[in-house]
């Protein structure tokens, strides 16, 4: 997967197409990039409408090369209507003001959003804070119903478990051995309902410690919750240690008592997920290699040998 993490001006005619839906008379105030993406080329953009008002924006580009042959089910048309979906809940997601999913007016697919305030977290200052607000956002996301189930693409994995093999650039343990047969084995029986499918703590803004809004539904499907729990967890784990995401699902799992049991088997998958995702020319830094392992180990303790 390519990276944007500098990704270049949008073009004059995607510019236009902007003007235009916001309304005519409208004229462009600025235009900067929000970096730290690989899947799209996101820009905060601010109009003026010609009764003076202020805008703001975010200009959402399907620009990264290849992204159809590598990622053809998650289009701008699959987030679109996830998010016309998200206007009838409580879910602090951006709305949708325009789209072009075929990239007929823009150079490439582009949504044009709304622009939630705040930024993406880093590291968090009370990090128990920090945990029950990302917690106490699932069960928003989760209980997203009525017409939901027919509109939403089911969950699939990234990858399929028989073509799975360890990464030759992964250190060969037999934790890592361990994850990939658990990975293959049939998963677990259990609900499916809304989820987001790349809940980490990288998709959530934050302003003076409060969480403001849940980004880039692409991927959103209707699948197991655990889904999102084990996501999260091993961004946590790589970002922060096992001890923070273990703290996550305790958080968790005290907000929604009873709601439905989390099987770590989706915590494997979600984790094997990224290696195979992993160039194997930048390969993952030692460090986060450790983080991740250690974490795994916790987790395949609590479960029988394959």
């Amino acid at each position: 997967m390519a990276p944007l993490e500098d990704p270049s001006p949008p073009p004059e005619q995607t510019v236009r197409w902007v003007l235009e839906a916001v309304g005519p008379g409208g004229r462009l105030a600025s235009v900067r990039p929000l970096l730290g993406g690989s899947w799209h080329a996101n820009h905060a953009i601010d109009v003026l409408d010609r009764k003076g008002r202020l805008h703001q924006l975010v200009l959402r580009r399907w620009a990264r090369s290849g992204w159809e042959l590598a990622d053809p089910d998650f289009t701008a048309a699959r987030e679109a209507r996830i998010l016309e979906l998200l206007v009838e809940t409580l879910i602090p997601a951006p709305k949708l003001l325009a789209a072009d999913p075929a990239g007929t007016d823009c150079d490439v697919p582009a949504l044009l959003l709304t622009r939630i305030p705040g930024h993406p977290p880093g590291r968090p200052r009370d990090m128990d804070s920090f945990l029950q607000q990302l917690a106490s956002a699932l069960p928003l996301i989760h209980s997203v119903g009525g017409r939901a189930q027919a509109v939403v693409p089911g969950y699939r994995r990234y990858h399929e478990p028989e073509g799975l093999a360890l990464p030759a650039w992964l250190p060969p343990s037999r934790v890592w051995e361990r994850a990939f047969d658990v990975v293959r084995s049939p998963a677990p029986s259990g609900p499916s309902c809304f989820i987001h499918r790349d809940y980490h703590s990288g998709n959530t803004l934050w302003s003076h410690g409060l969480m403001t809004g849940v980004v880039d539904w692409t991927q959103a499907s209707w699948g197991p919750p655990s889904v999102d729990l084990g996501h999260m967890r091993w961004n946590l784990a790589a970002e922060h240690g096992a001890d923070v995401a273990d703290r996550f699902l305790d958080v968790y799992r005290r907000q929604t008592t009873g709601v439905f049991h989390h099987d770590p088997y989706w915590d494997v998958v979600t984790l094997v997920d990224l290696l195979a995702d992993v160039n194997p020319n930048s390969p993952l830094p030692k460090a986060d290699v450790l983080r991740l392992e250690r974490y795994l180990a916790a987790i395949l303790g609590d479960r029988p040998q394959v």
